[in-house]
């Protein structure tokens, strides 16, 4: 991780690159300090070249956004990026400290004195933090309901992911210790939401991989069964239970419950003022 410190008329940048972690959370912290003592209380992060972020930095971020706004300043994100920017949603930052996908968006917000966010950029990498790959685990499944010009990869990684020849891309809605929910759009299948249902039908067992973004790890691996299926009109929703899972994913998925906990906690002593 790699800080910089770019000062400005009457409010300063601090550039930041690379994995912002617990060892970091001191860095920043000491260049706000510092920033502080010579006068200065509006800053933004620039989160472009940050591809990681866990819970102990984004409750130093609400920590800091309080620290500055008790001495008539303020906290702004800019220009994060697609990993920061899924986080942030995903745990309810982007309520509290504004986030704009620009810095100029982000100087005017500060110079303006207000908290408002900035506009949500459409752009995204084809995986991103929140993404679910699932395959079916019964192969006949996929020759059944996709015509065999459908039975590519929904992304580019998903063969390489899941080792299969078919995997969908969903994207995670909820995450505890008995599954997940998680939405599908269909991806390139040509689906109806109703075909979608059936082909994801409850009782049917899964392969799916899935990653905890608060947690420095790669892909966890769990078999489900489907557990609820709800139809919508841009997809479907879907519950699945675990069926088998080790014991270091297991682990894992206690530990992002906590952190989840804690950065809820802190949000909300942020907004109960």
């Amino acid at each position: 991780m790699h800080i910089s410190v770019e000062p400005r008329d009457d409010f300063a940048f601090l550039h930041m690159r690379g994995e912002f972690d617990t060892y970091y959370v001191p860095e920043m912290q000491r260049e706000i300090d510092a920033l502080i003592k010579t006068g200065i209380v509006r800053v933004a992060l620039n989160l472009r070249f940050v591809k990681f972020i866990n819970s102990t930095a984004l409750g130093a971020m609400i920590k800091a956004s309080k620290q500055l706004t008790g001495k008539g300043g303020r906290l702004v994100v800019a220009r994060p990026s697609p990993f920061c920017r899924d986080i942030f949603g995903k745990v309810g930052l982007d309520r509290v400290i504004g986030v704009f996908d620009t810095d100029e968006e982000a100087t005017e917000a500060l110079l303006a004195g207000t908290a408002r966010h900035g506009k949500v950029d459409g752009k995204h990498h084809e995986e991103h933090a929140s993404t679910v790959l699932f395959s079916p685990v019964d192969s006949k499944r996929i020759e059944h309901f996709l015509p065999e010009d459908k039975r590519t990869p929904t992304t580019e990684l998903s063969h390489e992911k899941l080792g299969v020849a078919w995997s969908g891309a969903g994207r995670m809605a909820a995450l505890d210790s008995k599954g997940l929910r998680f939405t599908w759009n269909g991806g390139a299948t040509g689906l109806t939401p109703f075909a979608m249902s059936q082909f994801l039908a409850i009782g049917t067992d899964w392969r799916i991989k899935f990653r905890l973004p608060l947690l420095m790890k790669g892909y966890s691996e769990v078999v489900c069964t489907i557990s609820e299926v709800e139809e919508r009109p841009e997809g479907v929703k879907i519950g699945a239970t675990f069926k088998t899972i080790d014991d270091p994913t297991k682990n894992a998925i206690k530990q992002y419950a906590s952190d989840m906990a804690f950065l809820k906690d802190e949000l909300k002593k942020s907004t109960d003022r």
